[in-house]
């Protein structure tokens, strides 16, 4: 008959096995590659923006009821919501700035997701009129790279200039 202490013992070498047995996933492992397809992603998307493509530029997000967007009318759940949130802006004859993307910082957060932030920048020449951070979540699908959630944040406006 095996005694307390020798159960407690095998319990405890059994433990120490498992967890010796397991790997963990080191953050970085695959990123490189996420970070160019984000980045190839978000280019694609300010040129169609900048060419005036909506369904381009909506082509990053996943069309899904579960997609989100956050910004600053509050929450929109649901592709077809975000959708009516840029349509306006594609109109013709809607005064629409160019976009660009700067400082993108892709992580793997597992096999199909990751996670980007980085800043819009809204231009006119070489004015800014427009700027902030942002933060994608994205899911690999057979399509490539999709967005399932994006909460955009725009900078403070500057002081106006001292008289």
């Amino acid at each position: 008959m095996i005694g307390s202490a020798s159960l407690k013992f095998v319990g405890l070498l059994l433990a120490v096995s498992l967890v010796a047995g397991c790997t963990i996933e080191v953050e970085g492992d695959g990123d490189a590659d996420v970070q160019g397809s984000v980045e190839r992603l978000l280019e694609e998307s300010a040129g169609a923006w900048n060419r005036g493509e909506l369904a381009g530029f909506m082509d990053d997000y996943l069309e899904s009821p579960n997609t989100t967007y956050i910004g600053s009318a509050g929450l929109l759940s649901g592709y077809e919501s975000i959708r009516a949130r840029y349509a306006p802006l594609f109109e013709p004859g809607a005064a629409r700035d160019s976009l660009r993307f700067e400082d993108v910082r892709v992580r793997r957060l597992a096999a199909v997701e990751a996670i980007a932030t980085a800043k819009w920048i809204l231009h006119r020449g070489d004015t800014i009129t427009g700027s902030g951070p942002f933060t994608l979540v994205l899911r690999h699908t057979s399509g490539g790279w999709k967005i399932i959630h994006d909460h955009s944040s725009s900078d403070p406006a500057p002081p106006p200039p001292a008289e």
